[in-house]
């Protein structure tokens, strides 16, 4: 990659990292020089990214952590196992989501909702609690979350998924005011319309060949993780 690489050295974790924005957003940070952190369910997927990364002639490869997000205590697990081994975190990137069930609010099965809470708003709040002592430590600590915009806007059927999002973006904005006098940094980033799983489960009958890649929207991630990234508690569109 010609000229300077722009998270050369830093220490980057990335959740939801097998598939999709999650998995893009790891080989663009790799391609800048992070050493990579990532988490999903599937291992395959995982080591899918790792060998993409490895590609890229990083030898090293990325420390993979296969885990589900709604086991909190393992979240807890994995800023000690950071610790331990960094003994710090420089960037967070809250990526992993689930849609859920797009029915009337009515018609939720708790499950469904459960689940869409757990992983979308509560282990995003675990992954701070867990990592702020890890970002504090990091001379410019940076946290990213993902919302959608369905957050900002009263659509029908989306209940779960827009009421997690909403909470997400409430609870990024509180923890980015309680750090403007320290190191780190916490924005929130809207990639809209995707060329993404999940947005093809939404979408059914879209044509996902109008859509932007994953991969076409990662710079705006890399403009968030850099040190010199002034923003905070701003909400970022992609476009």
């Amino acid at each position: 990659m010609a000229g300077a690489r722009r998270l050369e050295g830093r220490i980057a974790l990335v959740t939801g990292a097998s598939r999709g924005i999650g998995a893009a957003v790891a080989k663009r940070f790799a391609e800048e020089g992070a050493h990579l952190i990532l988490t999903a369910r599937t291992q395959g997927g995982l080591e899918e990214v790792d060998d993409a990364i490895r590609a890229f002639g990083n030898t090293e490869g990325a420390t993979l952590l296969p885990m589900d997000l709604q086991d909190f205590d393992a979240i807890d697990r994995m800023g000690q196992a950071i610790y331990e081994r960094f003994g710090h975190l420089d960037i967070l990137v809250g990526n992993a989501g689930v849609l859920g069930t797009l029915s009337p609010v009515g018609h939720i099965e708790t499950k469904d909702w459960d689940e869409v809470l757990a992983v979308n708003l509560t282990a995003n709040w675990r992954l701070i609690r867990s990592c702020d002592p890890l970002l504090q430590a990091s001379n410019a600590g940076r946290a990213i979350f993902v919302t959608s915009g369905v957050a900002r806007h009263v659509l029908p059927f989306w209940g779960g998924y827009a009421v997690s999002k909403a909470a997400l973006e409430m609870l990024v904005g509180i923890y980015a005011a309680e750090n403007a006098k320290t190191k780190v940094r916490a924005n929130i980033l809207d990639p809209g319309a995707a060329r993404t799983a999940m947005r093809a489960k939404a979408m059914p009958g879209e044509d996902p060949d109008t859509l932007p890649t994953p991969e076409s929207i990662t710079g705006a991630f890399v403009d968030l993780a850099e040190t010199g990234c002034r923003k905070n508690g701003e909400i970022v569109g992609v476009g």
